[in-house]
């Protein structure tokens, strides 16, 4: 079949997605097990079949990118498997758009969608992981921490101007608030009949401490209090940037508007916090 030239350029980025991705899932399947696994390689051995057909269109070979298949590895090993899954079903989604594009010129293109439909399918109903099943208690850990430490903290800052003493001031605030917010996730999860109080608790209580040492540490390494304070700022900013995109993804919700909501309520109670250090600092007289 005598195919035109961008026609056959797609089919030849077809070819070269499917043997990256059969490599990809491959890796991931090696960190899961049972009924998951099994899919993850089905698939796998799926996006092979897929390559094999449209090297009957462009009669080459082609070698998977290594590089590729690390990168989703060490993602799955970071973030879990269920983001690097997703992050995935964003490049099945596109391909399925680009196979229709080609499918009334390319009749083997209606099979392959048929599949990569079923692949979106398997991967949204096939994870049971658990840091995912407790992902409302970890937004609830790390939001709590960036509205109340950051606005704590900003306070604190221009009341003081001292770097240790705010710095340990925030150690003690947020050691006894992550606490606070653990036991009370425990309580609540546990009156609505949640699965496993316990886990819920220890996923809210580490994901608050995780975030009050990001925040805290500036107080701890420089003695300009503006610079603390800015680098603190910096890294509130850092960590709803990346929390919301890790929702964002798991969760298939829009970035943008998770990110604008919960960056304008820390930082606008960061806002607040500022002027009522300088008044505190200004109205009672405090000098440390």
């Amino acid at each position: 079949m005598k195919l035109k030239p961008e026609i056959m350029k797609k089919i030849l980025e077809f070819q070269k997605t499917e043997i990256d991705e059969s490599l990809v899932y491959r890796k991931l399947a090696k960190k899961t097990k049972g009924e998951n696994q099994k899919i993850l390689e089905k698939i796998a051995d799926d996006e092979v079949r897929h390559y094999l057909k449209w090297r009957e269109y462009t009669g080459k070979d082609m070698t998977p990118n290594k590089i590729k298949a690390f990168f989703y590895s060490l993602i799955a090993t970071v973030f879990g498997i269920t983001f690097a899954i997703k992050m995935m079903e964003g490049g099945e989604r596109k391909a399925e758009e680009e196979y229709s594009l080609i499918k009334g010129e390319v009749p083997d293109a209606e099979e392959i969608i048929k599949d990569e439909l079923e692949h979106e399918y398997s991967l949204i109903n096939m994870i049971n992981e658990e840091k995912i099943n407790y992902i409302g208690s970890m937004v609830l850990g790390v939001n709590d921490a960036i509205v109340e430490l950051t606005g704590a903290l900003a306070g604190l800052t221009f009341a003081i101007q001292n770097t240790r003493i705010v710095g340990l001031a925030g150690v003690i605030t947020g050691i006894a608030a992550a606490l606070s917010m653990a036991a009370s996730e425990y309580l609540s999860q546990k009156s609505e009949g949640g699965d496993n109080p316990l886990k819920a608790a220890f996923y809210t209580g580490f994901a608050y401490i995780f975030a009050v040492i990001l925040l805290v540490v500036p107080y701890f390494l420089f003695t300009s209090y503006l610079m603390a304070l800015a680098l603190t700022l910096f890294d509130a900013l850092v960590i709803i940037l990346l929390f919301t995109f890790f929702i964002a993804v798991v969760k298939e919700k829009k970035f943008t508007k998770l990110f604008l909501e919960m960056g304008s309520i820390s930082f606008g109670v960061a806002f607040i916090s500022f002027l009522i250090g300088l008044l505190a600092r200004k109205f009672l007289n405090i000098n440390v």
